[in-house]
């Protein structure tokens, strides 16, 4: 669809919701972009969204990849959290066969994300710098130190993510394999929940 087409539809979607008075636009915003760029913001996290937007001074809904915890538990999900804000960990590494499985492309550079806590609150954006697929068996010492969990090493790194990505391989029908492919994504953190 060119932007043409898409401007077109934000223009009959304004009209609808204005028509239907949907006063949810935020102040000094032009009208549109709730309707056409926001649409894929969840809820709960709008309000840090905005906050976000503000900062830097422009509506960067466009940019949204995703709202998502890290791992599969509340203590590991909390903990990595905390992680990516100290500055620690700073990639993150995720089974290309998830995103298939839910149909869904891998984020790109320039793509912006809130980590959450397990709970939801979100913790920070995120601007996605890189994105390499490698099987299993290549990820780098390198990378294993730049997500910055456990001890640091490459051993751990294995350790953690075979157990974690069997989970997710039982969980799409996949078997784990030295091979499976890899999202080893490299990424900033570019704004901060508030205290």
């Amino acid at each position: 669809m060119n932007s043409i087409a898409v401007a077109a539809i934000a223009l009959l979607l304004v009209s609808f919701s204005h028509a239907l008075g949907d006063d949810a636009a935020p102040p000094n915003t032009p009208a549109w972009l709730p309707i056409a760029c926001r649409m894929n913001i969840p809820t709960t996290i709008t309000t840090f969204w905005d906050a976000f937007c503000a900062e830097v001074g422009e509506d960067c809904s466009a940019r949204f990849f995703e709202a998502f915890h890290f791992d599969d538990n509340e203590r590991d999900a909390n903990a990595l959290a905390d992680l990516v804000l100290a500055g620690v960990k700073r990639a993150t590494a995720s089974l290309v066969w998830s995103f298939e499985h839910a149909g869904r492309s891998l984020p790109k550079p320039g793509a912006l994300s809130v980590v959450t806590y397990w709970d939801g609150k979100p913790a920070c954006v995120i601007e996605t710098l890189e994105v390499e697929v490698l099987p299993f068996e290549q990820v780098s010492a390198e990378f294993a130190a730049s997500e910055g969990e456990g001890d640091g090493s490459l051993a751990y790194w294995r350790r953690v993510h075979w157990a974690y990505f069997g989970r997710e391989c039982a969980r799409v029908g996949r078997e784990p394999s030295q091979v499976m492919p890899v999202a080893c994504e490299r990424f900033s953190v570019i704004h901060r929940a508030s205290a």
